[in-house]
Parts: C-alpha cells; sequence; structure tokens
C-alpha cells in the first residue's frame, strides 16, 4: 500500500507523509506510536497516513486522527468499533488566542469511518447497537440509539445522505444470505441451560414431560438433567476444596473427568434444544400471518400446525418459555431478521407479499413496518 500510493501517477498522495506501523520492523505494541507521532507533528501544517495491520488500533490516542479505512474484513464488533474510536479522540486547544483561559477552540468537530464493504459494515453496526441494548424488544429501537451518537452517511449519486436505523436494517439484512440468517436460529444464545433453569426444568413435572417429547432427547439416556446438575455441583465443591488446599492427584484427575462430563452431556441438552428452535423457521415458512406476534401466531391462529412441525403442544412451549428455557429477546432479533430477509427478497423479484402491511409481528412484541 505504501508503494502504491508513493507511485509517481498518484500524484495527490505524495503530499503525504505515509508511515508504516506495521510488521516487525514498526516495533512491538506503543513501539509503533512515537514514528507517528514524530510524522503528525502539531498537526497544523502535515499531512500523513498511518498504515497497519492491526498496530495502534486499540489504546492509543492520537488527536489529530481525523478518519479510518477500513481494508480488513473483521467480523468482531467490538474489535470493528474499538479501532474505529481511535478517530474519535477529541483534538481542541484551550486559550488559542492567549485571551481566555476558559475558551477552548475544537479542531477536529467530525471524524469519519470509511468502508470497503458497506453490507458487512452496516451488520457490525446492527450487531453492536443490539448488543448495548439486550433487553430492547426492538432492534430498530436499539440501533436508533447508537446511530443518533454515530450517524451513517450514503452516497446516492449527488448528495451524502444520512440513513435511519430501519435503512441500516434493511441494508444489513437484506445482504445477508440465508445461511447466515438460519445460523441465527442455531445460534446458542436462543436456550438457556444453566444450572438454574435445568432445576427449575427438573422441579416441573409437566416441563419435564414436555422436553422428553422434543426428538432425540430420549437418546440422551434417563435423568440426564439431574446427571448434569449432580457432576456440576461436584466439580463446584472441588474447586472450592482447590482454593484452600491443593487436590491429590486421584481429585485432581475426577474433577478433570467430572468437568468434561458435565459439559459434553450439557451441549447434548443445549442441541437438543436448539433442534427444536430450528423448526420454527419453517413453521413460520408455513404460515402467512405478518401483523400478528409469532406467539399470537403459535397459540390463536395455527397451534395444530406448531405442534405438527415442532412436535411440542402450545401449553408445552409456553411452559418452556415461561421456565425461560428459551431466550425471548434472541427470538424476537431473529424473527425480526427473517422478515425483514423474506420481504426484501420478494422486493427485489418486483412482488410485495403483503401490500398495505404496516406491521411485523415479532416472536412476543410488534413493531413498524416503516
Amino acid at each position: 500500500m505504501a508503494n502504491l500510493l508513493a507511485e509517481k501517477y498518484n500524484v495527490f498522495w505524495h503530499d503525504y507523509k505515509v508511515t508504516v506501523a506495521a510488521g516487525k520492523s514498526a516495533g512491538i505494541g506503543l513501539d509503533a506510536l512515537p514514528p507517528v507521532r514524530k510524522a503528525i507533528g502539531s498537526g497544523f501544517d502535515t499531512k500523513t497516513i498511518t498504515l497497519s495491520c492491526g498496530k495502534l488500533t486499540t489504546g492509543v490516542t492520537v488527536p489529530q486522527w481525523s478518519s479510518i479505512l477500513m481494508l480488513r474484513n473483521l467480523k468482531s464488533p467490538e474489535t470493528y468499533f474499538q479501532a474505529a474510536f481511535r478517530v474519535q479522540s477529541p483534538w481542541s486547544i484551550k486559550n488559542p488566542n492567549g485571551n481566555d483561559p476558559n475558551e477552548e477552540e475544537v479542531l477536529k468537530p467530525v471524524c469519519f469511518v470509511f468502508d470497503f464493504a458497506p453490507t458487512r459494515a452496516l451488520r457490525q453496526l446492527s450487531e453492536y447497537g443490539i448488543g448495548l441494548s439486550p433487553n430492547e424488544p426492538n432492534p430498530e429501537n436499539a440501533v436508533k440509539d447508537l446511530v443518533s451518537f454515530l450517524p451513517v452517511l450514503a452516497y446516492d449519486g449527488a448528495n451524502m445522505t444520512q440513513i435511519d436505523a430501519g435503512g441500516i436494517l434493511d441494508i444489513a439484512m437484506s445482504g445477508t444470505t440465508a445461511t447466515l440468517l438460519a445460523r441465527k436460529w442455531e445460534s446458542a444464545l436462543l436456550v438457556n441451560v444453566d444450572n438454574d433453569t435445568l432445576r427449575r426444568i427438573m422441579d416441573n413435572p409437566e416441563a419435564m414431560a414436555a422436553v422428553e417429547r422434543i426428538e432425540g432427547w430420549r437418546a440422551l439416556g434417563d435423568n440426564i438433567i439431574e446427571t448434569i446438575i449432580n457432576k456440576s455441583d461436584k466439580v463446584k465443591e472441588l474447586k472450592n476444596k482447590a482454593k484452600v488446599k491443593d487436590l491429590t492427584e486421584k481429585q485432581k484427575k475426577q474433577l478433570t473427568d467430572e468437568e468434561k462430563e458435565y459439559k459434553s452431556k450439557r451441549k447434548l441438552v443445549q442441541e437438543k434444544l436448539i433442534k427444536f428452535a430450528t423448526r420454527i423457521p419453517i413453521f413460520m415458512y408455513l404460515t402467512d400471518f405478518r401483523e400478528n406476534t409469532l406467539q399470537d401466531v403459535i397459540t390463536k391462529i395455527e397451534p395444530d400446525l406448531f405442534e405438527t412441525v415442532t412436535g411440542l403442544t402450545v401449553k408445552d412451549f409456553h411452559l418452556l418459555v415461561r421456565l425461560k428455557v428459551f431466550n425471548t429477546e434472541q427470538m424476537n432479533q431473529a424473527v425480526f431478521a427473517f422478515r425483514r430477509y423474506e420481504d426484501s427478497s420478494l422486493r427485489y423479484t418486483g412482488i410485495d407479499s403483503h401490500p398495505g402491511l404496516t406491521y411485523y409481528g415479532l416472536y412476543d412484541t410488534v413493531v413498524a413496518r416503516e
């Protein structure tokens, strides 16, 4: 990249001092920062570009940096925004005229993040916004809060226009492949298999009977929930002993074996519950109600179809939701992505499957379509 910028034909970039903060020669960690600061100087009369492959993207403050161009296909929203926040550092000077010690002149009123992959960038933004507000039932509101501080601009061929939260989700969701969308229904976040949840199931005979009706559950063996709880309690007890005094070799082996066993059994339970959750999109494809919440469609409109597709009765499902076996906030987000993706796909082919529709029903809440 540095060599390309230095080519004779790239005349525009010849005014810029290019610092390569990458590779062994740049130094480890903060050792890469002094050459950057030296190149920038005061920042009033210099033009600089810093090239990095990961260095200086977290934990550093360079007030003069005013924009960042993302050329890496980052998957983690946290890493992405940590890098973006480097250019957000304020740059101002106090008492610029020497007359008022309380006066402050802001030299960098705005900063910019440019990205080579808009769909992926907006997906990062939507995931980050939703992650910041896990208890918000409407994903659009969660993203709206974030973009009020971090506006998204798009060039429409003539002007730069700001995109609202709905537009961000539309671009992010319609750019998602069907495979990625399906993975939302295979997410471990959809189900809770912690000890408290498993105890609630075990203490409720109706709940135990319900989970046993889930396909493949009986293959896990008798009393699997009780086994997981007992094994995890045993592991906890041994770990507490280890804090007080060193365990014997026999106890260490027991701890390792017990921990390995209860984790593998918990994973099996999790997989069976997720397998049930993956049936819900099939049910949504087979029903044509959009203004109703999925919960209403299951309980009031298509209960027989739900039982046929998933193997659980409405009563069973309600009970497991009430016991927090299924995470309704994550289900809202998964249904929201499904509805938007489905409608975007149909609109692309010129079909409006639900003309006049003003609302989307999610799992247990309804949001405006626009």
